[in-house]
């Protein structure tokens, strides 16, 4: 993918993100905060069928909100496409958007969030009570850190909170996608605001390459 091609963090927090096209026959509704993920694995694999559509990522700081907007894009595609599949986990959902996706009969990623998928849902489970106190970024959120972590918790204005908020985690465990050294750094200063240990985790993409190649795989790509 050309790097111009490449939408910025903010469009994905605020408005989402879409690559449409006629041809395409498969449609894939997904969360902003996985865009550049998804749109490198369709370039890497060549899923040209696949078209991509992203809720804005912000409406994770609003878990109530991402059922309706993933039904809404449903209901606005569903007439356009042989296959939709939803590329959200629960997100705090309360297992309301699983059921949504049941009754409109699409297929949604498996797992309780990213950090689960994106480690790998039974490597995430094994953990156990080990992570409890654990507090997770990926690759987007270690960029968007202040958009979604510190300014939605109002510590841009009152830092002296910061142990109200994080007194309960003991390390940062920074999920990492690509091999960034600017951006672990970036995760690093996070852990090291929020007051935590951190620890560098290399994830790649997880379950949700092999969800997405299997998606990908199961429609004629003609």
């Amino acid at each position: 993918m050309h790097k111009n091609d490449i939408p910025d963090d903010e469009s994905l927090t605020r408005h989402g993100y879409a690559s449409l096209d006629a041809r395409q026959n498969t449609l894939l509704i997904a969360c902003g905060a996985l865009a550049r993920e998804i749109l490198d694995l369709k370039t890497r694999n060549g899923w040209d069928h696949l078209a991509l559509t992203c809720l804005p990522a912000i409406l994770h700081v609003h878990p109530e909100k991402i059922t309706k907007a993933v039904e809404d894009a449903v209901a606005k595609h569903r007439d356009h496409y042989d296959a939709i599949y939803v590329v959200y986990a629960d997100c705090g959902t309360g297992g309301l958007l699983q059921s949504a996706c049941d009754r409109l009969g699409v297929e949604m990623i498996k797992g309780p969030h990213c950090y689960s998928f994106f480690e790998g849902n039974q490597v995430f489970a094994e953990h156990g009570e080990d992570e409890t106190t654990a507090f997770y970024l990926t690759d987007f959120l270690a960029r968007q850190f202040d958009a979604f972590v510190w300014k939605p918790l109002g510590l841009d204005r009152h830092p002296e909170l910061r142990d109200m908020y994080f007194g309960n985690y003991t390390k940062l465990v920074y999920q990492a996608q690509t091999d960034d050294p600017a951006l672990t750094e970036k995760a690093r200063d996070c852990a090291n605001r929020m007051g935590l240990a951190f620890e560098r985790r290399v994830t790649s993409y997880g379950d949700l390459e092999t969800t997405l190649s299997r998606w990908a795989k199961s429609e004629p790509q003609g």
